[in-house]
């Protein structure tokens, strides 16, 4: 540069051709001589300067607000680079650094397809996805994505390293308290998790949950997030589970078995379950549905659930919509004893934004149906614990799973129901109250609710998230299967819609939200089980 610098002021300089010309004039010769001087100290000068910018093969050191000055500027301009055109690169290699006992190929699967990135652009995407993946196996303490430039011969190439800490603390504790649809009163649940026993990445974990006086569940478990030849995560678990339900269908549900996980992904999730359950009726006092189905069966069925929830938030949404889409086919062994059965159910939801206070309208509607398959299925009843049973002080603005919750009415506290059998203590007189009658469940249900949310006029209520909501909810069950479908009349099932309205406050965190709800039920069946009145509940996002 300096060379170019200097040559390309040489034009500038007296042409020689012209100075031998003046110099027949004897009176220019001393001014020529003048100008020879004068040109050789020009010389000089220029010689100086050649020096002076060749000076920095030498390596000037250079202060520390020096460095960061020039590293600023080459940042900047490869941003402006960035965001005014397509760099091209190649990456040329990958090197994963710190992993001590994680297998190489187990991150490289995480990495998802950077070393086919053509620009810089996509290279840094692709880093940060990967940088993501890598967070959510839960077994490092920080990822973190570093480019390198490639080898000097391989022009617009790099090298990408990847360093990760792997986590210290190999056993982590979890405790927490909830309401969720199945349950009709408070779960408490703890789980232990040993992370990266293998080095597959694998998270094995132990659990108990208990509900008071209702279910109790106890499952091991193991999630590998890549196996060889694999695309999708490794998922098994074994467990029991416990359900009582003698004060609302008068039978005890106990379920012993196994599930895997075939297909998990953000959207899909295919599972088979095999386990066995038995229904019994210790206090020998159920309906006569009931009582046809107590005993043993075998559980062999396939469930495969479409999912996508583009809500800002699974405890206070404010915007966006989901979609779940369940599926589930019971009966795929050729035991007479195997439960056959075809269960559905969509749900669908929105949140739409006021754009004042955050206002917020979430909208929600469930629906789902199930029936027996098989030989005679028209004159066979679906089976008891896959029916759908409505009701349940819990949220559902949380849950997205199918037609469950209602305000004002307790878990199984609507819907088809049978008087149960008399007590031989008991005398004819008696009344029957609800406690006589066994909630038998429906094989179609139908949920919706509103919600408007809002925040509260005082500051420091909206700095803890601390909002107030209306809400109004309905929904109905009706039973099809046993030729009952005959029966079935559109117009009577909407008539006989329950409904509730109320208003109420939430206290919503990372893991549940907490509601406090006056709820005043509009419309009621004769035999259901609610009441108006101010309660609490506390959901958890599922």
């Amino acid at each position: 540069m300096a060379t170019t610098m200097t040559n390309s002021e040489e034009p500038s300089l007296p042409n020689p051709n012209n100075n031998t010309q003046n110099s027949t004039n004897g009176d220019a010769e001393p001014h020529h001589h003048h100008d020879i001087e004068d040109e050789e100290e020009e010389d000089d000068e220029y010689d100086e300067e050649d020096d002076v910018v060749q000076q920095p093969n030498r390596r000037i050191p250079q202060s520390a607000a020096s460095k960061l000055r020039e590293q600023r500027f080459k940042v900047e301009t490869l941003s402006r680079r960035l965001s005014s055109e397509l760099v091209p690169i190649r990456v040329h290699d990958v090197v994963i650094n710190g992993n001590t006992k994680t297998k190489d190929w187990i991150i490289e699967a995480e990495l998802g397809g950077i070393e086919n990135a053509t620009s810089m652009q996509e290279l840094v995407q692709f880093s940060k996805i990967a940088i993501s993946r890598l967070q959510d196996l839960e077994i490092f303490d920080s990822c973190t994505v570093r480019l390198e430039a490639g080898p000097r011969e391989l022009p617009n190439t790099a090298n990408v390293i990847v360093d990760v800490v792997e986590t210290g603390n190999k056993v982590s504790a979890k405790f927490s308290v909830y309401n969720k649809p199945s349950t009709s009163s408070w779960t408490a649940e703890g789980a232990l998790t040993y992370k990266n026993f293998l080095g597959y990445g694998d998270l094995w974990d132990a659990s108990l949950a208990y509900g008071a006086n209702q279910a109790t569940e106890v499952s091991i478990g193991v999630r590998a997030p890549r196996v060889r030849r694999f695309l999708t995560p490794f998922v098994a678990r074994l467990s029991m589970l416990s359900q009582d339900w003698q004060e609302t269908s008068s039978y005890k549900d106990q379920l012993v078995g196994a599930s895997l996980g075939l297909i998990s992904t953000k959207h899909h999730d295919l599972a088979y379950t095999l386990g066995w359950r038995t229904l019994a009726d210790p206090s020998q006092m159920s309906s006569r549905s009931i009582r046809r189905q107590l005993g043993h069966g075998l559980v062999s069925s396939l469930k495969y659930t479409f999912k996508i929830d583009r809500r800002n938030s699974p405890i206070r949404p404010t915007e966006g919509y989901a979609f779940l889409s369940s599926t589930h086919v019971g009966g795929l062994t050729p035991d007479p004893r195997s439960l056959r059965f075809l269960r559905q159910e969509f749900d669908v939801r929105f949140a739409v934004p006021f754009g004042f206070y955050n206002t917020a309208l979430n909208l929600g509607i469930s629906a789902g149906a199930v029936f027996p398959w098989g030989h005679g299925f028209k004159t066979k009843p679906s089976p008891l614990p896959e029916r759908f049973y409505l009701g349940g002080d819990f949220s559902p603005v949380c849950t997205l799973g199918g037609p469950t919750p209602l305000w004002g009415f307790r878990t199984r506290g609507l819907g088809p129901t049978e008087p149960r059998r008399l007590n031989r203590d008991e005398s004819d007189d008696d009344n029957v109250d609800s406690s006589g009658w066994d909630f038998i469940g429906g094989d179609l249900a139908v949920t919706a609710f509103a919600d408007l949310s809002f925040d509260l006029p005082i500051r420091w209520l909206r700095e803890y998230g601390i909002h107030g909501h209306v809400f109004a909810g309905s929904g109905n069950a009706a039973k099809l299967t046993q030729n009952e479908f005959k029966h079935f009349s559109p117009r009577k099932f909407l008539e006989s819609f329950r409904v509730s309205v109320g208003c109420g406050f939430v206290i919503p965190t990372s893991l549940f939200r907490l509601e406090g709800n006056y709820v005043y039920i509009l419309r009621k069946g004769e035999q259901d089980r609610g009441k108006t009145g101010f309660r609490f509940s506390l959901s958890a996002p599922l």
